[in-house]
């Protein structure tokens, strides 16, 4: 199997060698424009998705995390035929934020390697310099999300990404309460009027086509209703993630694929529609393309944990050193081939200096690694003499760049399994800060180790090593617990009866479980079953909240502030908001 190692490679920002499509004119780029038709003759539903490939993989808009360097990352699993069946979307921005403020679009919206001017975007031609959003060569398509709340400030943003992407999306899934506050996302499903006119306006005045994401609603009948009217809109997308409103934190729970399906069959097969909700591994998006009839599969936390989520495991006997296959004929992506593959990608594209030089990964027909040499290069200064005194470090420029800033959150994710085992990683990784690539650089060496080390071990116990660890994990000792004394007909009998992803994630666990050298999925417990096993309790406050449908952020995420050009604060989801 040939990857897409290319796309890591390829090489450094270059000036635009082909033409770019959707490039308008600064006549057409002004936020006040007033044309009550269409800007120019463009392509709309499935029509215009034919016209980009018809791509069925399709990596979620996440807050902080489906920046441009992870975009390429997942991109990079896929193989030179396939890359083209992923449509991408940038994380969330704020419409208003991005129309007033230049340093909001600079640190977040990149095409060009000069900030993108005030007013108006000037003609493209060749002597201005691509860099990382859109590029032709690595980033399309591209899908840029907004949330507005405005159809006038929702326009002027999306006429400043136009020449650098293939779709302009509108968030109306975001559950969170700043979107509540804002009035945006999830919270504009009660105004549908306005989410008419918000569509309708880049469907008749922006020269790319516009998409939607929604949630479901309380019945079949209102979400229904509620997708008619964003496709009659102009949405030529429609993305429908499976879960309510209210279903985010404690209460996150199962999409509903059985809603999904039903739209299908409703709206028929003209409409392009995508599904997202319930994605943790390749095999749900098989699962999902032919249990829903959807297009389009969406993935978001899934793909946060195994950026190959998309790509197909390379034939047996065809593993070569990144991927690894146990004796059971189950495996994944190694941990130390996938971190490896990220920061590479960050030496060439972000930071544009040499990568490293490097050996190649342990394989069990390697020599062991020397445990002490390995661990002398990555602890700095280790000797036998007193300690030396504490050297002050040169104080570092302040990281700004959206693919710095993400690099922890995704580190953590990626090697999930493998710091719950060694919290030296775990420790040392939470020393990193963003811009010290040294100290990352570090950590990745850490990693290379102890993935040689569980391989090795595995090899030589002939897979006992890694049963041991799985006998021992007290998540999958309940799921024995709960089967014994169970005979094969009653295990049948409620399984007809019963479907066991909406009643227990125990399964899933032992479905996904993988070495702790893997990238693999996290699978959360369900609310009942954690309230009901005492894994996770609730304050009194935290019940009332929920009874009510207050807002619950998810864990690790906060917002920060960011002022306007009228000097307004408006509150901005960061990292661990995953939005709609």
């Amino acid at each position: 199997m040939t990857l897409s190692n290319d796309i890591v490679a390829s090489t450094a920002p270059r000036t635009i060698s082909t033409p770019l499509t959707n490039v308008s004119s600064p006549d057409t780029l002004t936020a006040d424009a007033t044309s009550s038709s269409p800007a120019k003759s463009k392509l709309h539903g499935r029509a215009f998705y034919e016209s980009i490939g018809s791509p069925k993989f399709i990596l979620a808009p996440m807050v902080d995390q489906s920046e441009f360097a992870w975009r390429l990352l997942t991109r990079s699993f896929m193989t030179s035929q396939t890359s083209k069946s992923l449509l991408a979307y940038t994380p969330m921005l704020h419409a208003r934020l991005f129309t007033e403020t230049q340093k909001f679009r600079d640190n977040h919206f990149q095409p060009l390697r000069s900030s993108l001017p005030s007013s108006s975007i000037p003609e493209l031609d060749e002597t201005r310099e691509l860099y990382l959003d859109g590029n032709p060569i690595l980033d399309r398509p591209l899908t840029v999300q907004f949330c507005a709340n405005d159809p006038d400030e929702f326009l002027a943003a999306a006429k400043y990404v136009t020449p650098f992407c293939d779709v302009v999306d509108l968030n109306l899934g975001c559950p969170q309460g700043i979107a509540r506050k804002g009035k945006y996302g999830a919270f504009l499903q009660e105004d549908q009027d306005l989410i008419y006119k918000l569509i309708n306006k880049l469907h008749l005045e922006l020269d790319v086509p516009v998409s939607a994401k929604i949630r479901i609603l309380e019945t079949k009948e209102q979400t229904l209703a509620y997708a008619r009217k964003v496709l009659d809109a102009g949405a030529s997308i429609l993305t429908v993630h499976g879960r309510r409103r209210e279903q985010k934190g404690h209460n996150t729970g199962l999409a509903d694929w059985g809603m999904i399906k039903w739209l299908r069959e409703q709206l028929g097969k003209e409409v392009v529609l995508f599904a997202n909700g319930n994605i943790l591994q390749r095999e749900d998006v098989d699962a999902c393309l032919q249990e829903t009839g959807v297009d389009g599969v969406m993935s978001a936390e899934g793909n946060l944990y195994d950026p190959a989520i998309f790509a197909e495991p390379p034939r047996v006997g065809e593993e070569g050193r990144e991927y690894w296959r146990g004796k059971d004929g189950k495996g994944g992506w190694r941990c130390d081939a996938v971190y490896r593959r990220y920061l590479d990608i960050i030496y060439k594209h972000i930071l544009e200096v040499q990568g490293l030089e490097r050996k190649p990964l342990y394989i069990p027909s390697d020599p062991v690694p020397v445990e002490a040499d390995a661990k002398a290069e990555v602890v700095d200064g280790a000797d036998d003499g007193p300690p030396r005194k504490r050297q002050k470090k040169e104080k570092r420029e302040k990281a700004t760049s959206p693919n710095l800033l993400a690099m922890q959150a995704h580190s953590f994710h990626l090697l999930r399994a493998l710091v719950s085992k060694h919290h030296n990683v775990r420790d040392a990784l939470a020393r990193c800060r963003a811009g010290d690539i040294e100290a990352f650089e570090n950590v990745l060496q850490m990693v290379e180790l102890v993935c040689a080390e569980g391989i090795a071990d595995y090899d030589r116990t002939r897979g006992a090593s890694w049963e041991d660890e799985m006998e021992r994990d007290e998540r999958l000792k309940a799921t024995a617990e709960n089967a014994k004394g169970k005979g094969e007909e009653e295990v049948a009998e409620q399984g007809a009866e019963v479907d066991e992803r909406y009643e227990s994630s125990l399964e899933t666990v032992r479905k996904c479980k993988r070495p702790w050298w893997v990238v693999q999925p996290y699978v959360r417990p369900l609310p009942k079953e954690a309230l009901a096993k005492g894994s996770m309790t609730l304050s009194k406050k935290d019940k009332a909240k929920l009874e009510m449908e207050k807002d619950v952020l998810v864990s690790g995420g906060h917002t920060e502030v960011e002022k306007s050009l009228s000097g307004k604060a408006i509150d901005v989801p960061k990292d661990g908001l995953v939005c709609g």
